[in-house]
């Protein structure tokens, strides 16, 4: 039983992975229905509002801190970038993209961190050592794989015909591989997407100070969000057919992002960052991308192009340079006993918030209700 329990962490975040795959694909599918991207992502702040609560108030009511204003306005802030900017910008950029683009994209997430962190004087560059000049270099070779996807295509990709004929996924994925999914537009979107999750990054690094109860602020957070994304819905379609979810692709989309992208993600992924820590569970991002370039050219007959490919590599290239570079830096300034070195209880409690870069999943944040 002990060695079956090894395992859990790691089929935990391969679930993960497989819940935002299936997110995307089914998104997409929703989206290239007619359904509007601004609905979708106000439905899934509802559905995930609804199914956090009840373990926010299960788990936290007797200890969390007291919700004072300051808090509030701090969580409104989170809302607005981890939530409402986040989720608008990626599901506007999955409707003129690729499911395989706006995943390969997202994982910049660790480098714009890092320089969002830079500026903000959260972090120091450190470029004279190994850890900072490979943080440095992992963020220039995301960038540059993230222009290279979105400015470059090049030939298509010979993967043969996929034996797999889902008709519904087919008629609706033409549309994806039109000529509007080549448009830098979509990954204009996705990189606004993830520039407004670094930011939540930056904020969410006090919040966790000042309030920590995890539960809680992401219910709240994910409340405040479903009312900002319904406002934004309702002012772009006000039809309240657009807000119908008869259809079932509609209902489903909706409920998977809600509950499997958002509360089972966060839910297994704090569990694995208390087993295995932050690091672990960032180097299954990429998982992520595979798994939908995969399923997206099965179900729907999606092309790769050179230029998504060669992106994609470099993107998780730099993505693990960035890695190894935090994962050195963490190694390098743990206190140890060997060398004496200690640290006051401030310091260290300070140490541990400024893991900005590998705090894609964080016990005091929620991945996906970010996107």
């Amino acid at each position: 039983m002990a060695g079956y329990s090894e395992y859990m962490p790691f089929m935990a975040m391969v679930l993960v992975q497989a819940s935002y795959a299936g997110m995307n694909i089914i998104s997409k599918l929703a989206i290239e229905s007619d359904m509007d991207p601004l609905v979708l992502v106000a439905y899934r702040q509802v559905f995930a509002t609804a199914v956090i609560a009840p373990f926010a108030y299960l788990m936290e009511w007797k200890t969390r801190p007291k919700i004072t204003l300051p808090i509030l306005f701090q969580t409104f802030l989170c809302s607005l970038t981890g939530a409402t900017a986040n989720q608008v910008f990626y599901f506007l950029g999955l409707k003129t993209s690729t499911a395989t683009i706006a995943c390969a994209l997202q994982n910049t997430l660790p480098a714009m961190t890092f320089i969002l962190a830079v500026i903000f004087r959260q972090e120091s560059a450190k470029l004279k050592s190994k850890a900072g000049l490979s943080k440095a270099m992992g963020t220039i070779v995301c960038v540059s794989g993230a222009m290279l996807l979105s400015f470059y295509h090049g030939h298509i990709i010979g993967l043969g015909d996929s034996k797999i004929h889902w008709t519904y996924a087919q008629r609706m994925g033409e549309a994806s591989s039109s000529t509007k999914s080549s448009s830098f537009i979509g990954p204009l979107f996705v990189i606004l997407s993830t520039l407004g999750w670094a930011f939540w990054f930056i904020i969410q690094a006090r919040v966790g100070e000042s309030f920590p109860a995890p539960y809680t602020s992401t219910t709240l957070m994910c409340l405040m969000a479903s009312f900002e994304c319904g406002i934004i819905a309702v002012i772009a379609d006000h039809k309240a057919a657009s807000w119908s979810l008869k259809d079932p692709v509609r209902l489903v989309a909706s409920l998977f992002a809600g509950i499997m992208g958002s509360a089972l993600a966060f839910f297994l992924s704090s569990w694995s960052i208390q087993r295995k820590g932050p690091l672990y569970v960032s180097v299954f991002s990429p998982l992520l991308l595979i798994i939908v370039a995969i399923a997206s050219w099965a179900l729907l007959d999606e092309k790769l192009y050179v230029g998504t490919a060669v992106g994609s590599v470099l993107i998780v290239a730099g993505l693990y340079l960035v890695l190894w570079g935090k994962n050195k830096e963490t190694k390098d300034e743990k206190p140890t006993k060997a060398t004496g070195m200690t640290k006051t209880t401030d310091e260290a409690k300070a140490y541990e918030k400024s893991d900005l870069e590998l705090q894609q999943v964080h016990p005091k944040s929620i991945r996906d209700v970010i996107g």
